[in-house]
């Protein structure tokens, strides 16, 4: 039967989760009681049990997640359609995956709950109070209302209309991802954050200076007040075409020099340059093309030995509880074409804004980001978009003594004087 197939395939995929997840842990609590790199030993430990208490938390999801998987398919569904008097119209199809969705969000609800306000208030990551987490919450679920509705609608239209609409449907939700690549600089991230022009000066001049030197052009320089909800650093380019725009975090500015910043943005500068995002929404395209062709002809018996009508509604809920199954086979893969593309990423942005820069930016953010600097390779494997900062420095020619040499101007400046917890 269909249905033990698919059981017996999603078993394995959260058995091979559940197993790395424990390498990771068993991993991560052995090297930070080791020697520190890259931070002071109290921050070398307390990021080791950081990352210990994340990933107990998302090995716990793993198993509730596993747990929700066997209901849906064995029950959950069932009672869902009886539940909401599902027929084969499109309205009730569109309810009938609201519903789905609205499900999974009160299950994942007490992890992101504890993620946020005890784990990451606890290690000072967090600034998010309740009532901005409640705005934040009630800005998602309207616009998961209104652009997600017409997304469903459209999709059971295409699904009730078409015999091959798996592919249709593929070119409706590919298209749309690339126009939402177009729009969420612009459009979409400053529903939640404030973006500033950045102010006329040095940095601005420098560079405005760089990207005319690339070639590139932009939308704009932005500062984004990320510091009202976290303290982690980070910089990117986002946008296609008419609406790229080069955006710092206000906590970014305020831990870098104009010589780092610069090289940061050199590294983001070179994504733009190989085209990387292309590449990113051409892998994405494979995704989606290859969810499509597989989970939109899964024979109709399967829905039958669930209890359901194979309604469109329906069709679309068990593609999405199944996407997560087909995106693992993929991960490796796009996880190891996102390194390389780091690797050179870190190339570009080396000869843009100096070697010595890039490095110490690095060094930076692994400290003020408590990331801890060494990983279960499995982990890499499958989940790395990013090379581990070791590997980088290595690749840029720093390891060992050298990576000893660069931190120890850093320890004089205060960088490295311990954690404060709160």
């Amino acid at each position: 039967q269909m249905l033990e197939i698919i059981m017996v395939l999603y078993t394995i995929y959260t058995l091979i989760r559940i197993y790395i997840s424990v390498m990771q842990i068993g991993y991560i609590a052995k090297e930070k009681s080791g020697e520190a790199v890259l931070m002071s030993e109290e921050k070398y430990r307390i990021a080791g049990e950081y990352a210990i208490k994340k990933e107990r938390v998302g090995l716990l999801s793993t198993l509730v997640d596993y747990g929700m998987f066997v209901w849906w398919v064995t029950i959950g569904f069932a009672w869902l359609a009886i539940t909401l008097e599902t027929t084969n119209s499109i309205v009730d199809a569109v309810i009938f995956l609201f519903g789905f969705l609205a499900v999974g969000f009160i299950i994942g609800l007490p992890f992101e709950l504890y993620q946020t306000f005890k784990i990451d208030k606890e290690y000072g990551f967090t600034k998010t109070t309740p009532k901005l987490y409640l705005i934040d919450q009630a800005k998602s679920i309207a616009m998961t209302v209104v652009i997600g509705g017409a997304v469903f609608y459209l999709l059971v239209w295409i699904v009730s209309s078409f015999e091959n609409w798996w592919i249709w449907g593929f070119v409706m939700l590919f298209t749309l991802a690339v126009l939402i690549n177009v729009i969420y600089p612009t459009i979409i991230a400053p529903i939640f954050n404030k973006f500033s022009p950045l102010e006329e000066g040095e940095l601005r001049t420098a560079i405005e200076d760089m990207m005319v030197k690339e070639g590139l052009k932009s939308d704009g320089i932005f500062v984004m007040d990320a510091s009202k909800r976290d303290s982690r650093l980070n910089a990117y380019f986002g946008g296609l075409g008419k609406t790229k725009r080069v955006v710092l975090f206000d906590t970014l500015i305020e831990k870098l020099t104009n010589k780092e910043l610069l090289a940061v943005l050199g590294h983001e500068l070179g994504h733009f340059s190989h085209g990387d995002i292309w590449k990113n929404i051409g892998m994405m395209g494979l995704l989606l093309f290859s969810a499509f062709a597989l989970l939109g002809n899964l024979p109709v018996d399967l829905f039958y030995e669930m209890g359901l009508e194979p309604y469109a509604g329906a069709q679309i809920a068990m593609m999405m509880l199944l996407l997560a199954l087909i995106s693992f086979v993929f991960t490796p893969v796009m996880s190891f074409v996102s390194r390389h593309n780091e690797y050179e990423a870190d190339k570009f942005g080396s000869e843009l804004g100096g070697k010595r820069n890039l490095v110490t930016a690095l060094v930076k953010l692994v400290d003020e980001n408590k990331a801890f600097p060494k990983s279960h390779p499995l982990v890499v494997f499958f989940y790395y978009t990013h090379p581990p900062v070791l590997e980088r420095l290595k690749e840029l020619g720093y390891e060992g003594d050298a990576v000893n040499d660069l931190i120890r101007p850093l320890e004089k400046s205060g960088i490295f004087s311990g954690l404060d917890k709160k």
